[in-house]
C-alpha cells in the first residue's frame, strides 16, 4: 500500500504540493483530479522519487522511501506521450524490461505476446511505433509499463494527447486492463470523464492541496464545495433564496443555509407542462440541444431541450427539475469562494 503523510514540495519557497495525505490500497486505482498548475504532476513526481520532499513522508507497505532512489522503488511511470523507442519494434519496446532482467528469449516472447493481447494489440509485435496511431502507441506504452511488473503504476495524464472520442474509448480499456492485471495505480489528470472512467477513488486537488477524497460516486454525488462542484461538471451553484427555490421546484427537502449545485442534465425544458420560464439562449449539441432558461426566483439555468424543440430567445418554456441531479452543499458560504447566483 502507498501511504503519503503531510507530503510537501516547494519551489523557491512556494508550496507546489501542500501537506497532502493520501493512501492507495493494493489493487486500487486512485485518480488525482485537478486543473493545470494545481500541483498534481509534481505530487506524482514526488511519489516516483523525482522531486525531493520539503516535509512529510512517502511509504510503501509501512517502509519509508526517503532513502530509496527512483530506480529501486519498484514503480513504473507512464507519461502522456508514451516515450517509446521509435527504432525498436513494438515487441522489443514491451520486452525491454524483461531483457534487462535476463529472461530467455522464449520467456520474453511469451510474456510480450500475453501483454499485447491484454492491451488489445495481439499481432502488432513486429510493427514499428511510427506506424501506429496515437491510441495504439499509448497501449504499447502501457504494456511496456506493465511488463516491468511494478508495485505501483504512476500515470501522468496518460490520455491527454489523444482526441476526445479516442480518449473516452481508451479510458474504458485502461480501466479494464488495470483491473485484469490487478495493478495498483496512481493517476493524475485534469479530465473529469477520464478520472471517473478509470479510477476507483478520486482525490480532487486545488492550489496544491487535496480538497476532497473518496469513492468516485461519492465525490461526484456530494462535492465538498462550490468550486469542486463546478470543476466536476455541475453547471451552476446557487445560494440563498435561489437555492431554496430550486429545491422547492425539484420537490426536494429544504436545506437552510446550504448551496445547491445543479447538473444541466437534471433540468428539462420544453413547450409542455412545468415551471414557467423564459428562453435566454438555445444551441445544438452532439447529444441534443442546450437551452438556457430564466426561472423566476431561481435565475438562469442550463437545461436539456425537448427533442425537436427549437425555441428563439424570449420564447416561453416550461421547466422540470430532477432532484437526483442536485447536490446540496452544507454551510456553503464559509467553504468556498466561487461565483454563485
Amino acid at each position: 500500500m502507498l501511504d503519503l503523510k503531510g507530503v510537501t514540495v516547494t519551489f523557491d519557497g512556494t508550496r507546489a504540493v501542500d501537506a497532502v495525505d493520501l493512501s492507495v490500497k493494493d489493487g486500487d486505482v486512485l485518480a488525482v483530479l485537478g486543473p493545470s498548475g494545481c500541483g498534481k504532476s509534481t505530487l506524482l513526481r514526488a511519489v516516483a522519487g523525482l522531486e525531493p520532499l520539503a516535509e512529510g513522508s512517502i511509504s510503501w507497505d509501512g517502509g519509508d522511501l526517503a532513502d530509496t532512489p527512483t530506480h529501486r522503488r519498484g514503480f513504473a511511470l507512464m507519461f502522456q506521450d508514451g516515450q517509446l523507442f521509435d527504432h525498436l519494434t513494438v515487441a522489443r519496446n514491451v520486452g525491454y524490461a524483461q531483457r534487462l532482467r535476463g529472461l530467455s528469449r522464449a520467456a520474453v516472447r511469451t510474456e510480450v505476446d500475453d501483454l499485447l493481447a491484454l492491451v488489445g494489440l495481439a499481432g502488432f509485435g513486429d510493427r514499428l511505433p511510427r506506424s501506429l496511431s496515437g491510441g495504439e502507441r499509448q497501449r504499447v506504452a502501457l504494456a511496456r509499463s506493465l511488463a516491468a511488473r511494478p508495485r505501483l503504476l504512476l500515470l501522468d495524464e496518460p490520455l491527454s494527447a489523444l482526441d476526445a472520442e479516442l480518449r473516452g474509448r481508451l479510458a474504458t480499456d485502461l480501466r479494464r486492463i488495470l483491473t485484469a492485471s490487478g495493478t495498483t495505480a496512481l493517476m493524475v489528470t485534469h479530465d473529469q470523464a477520464e478520472a471517473f472512467a478509470v479510477a476507483d477513488r478520486l482525490a480532487v486537488m486545488r492550489g496544491g492541496q487535496i480538497v476532497q477524497e473518496g469513492a468516485a460516486t461519492e465525490v461526484w454525488g456530494a462535492p465538498v464545495d462550490g468550486d469542486t462542484a463546478l470543476f466536476l461538471g455541475y453547471s451552476r451553484v446557487l445560494e440563498g433564496d435561489a437555492a431554496a427555490a430550486l429545491l422547492r421546484l425539484a420537490g426536494a427537502p429544504a436545506a437552510p443555509g446550504a448551496a445547491v449545485a445543479v447538473r444541466s442534465s437534471a433540468v428539462q425544458a420544453g413547450p409542455g407542462q412545468g415551471q414557467p420560464a423564459v428562453v435566454q439562449d438555445f444551441g445544438l449539441t452532439p447529444d441534443g440541444s442546450r437551452v438556457v432558461v430564466s426561472v423566476d426566483g431561481v435565475g438562469d439555468l442550463e437545461a436539456v431541450g425537448a427533442p425537436g424543440w427549437a425555441p428563439a430567445s424570449g420564447n416561453s418554456a416550461a421547466v422540470q427539475v430532477d432532484r437526483r441531479g442536485l447536490a446540496v452543499i452544507p454551510d456553503a458560504p464559509a467553504r468556498w469562494s466561487g461565483s454563485v447566483s
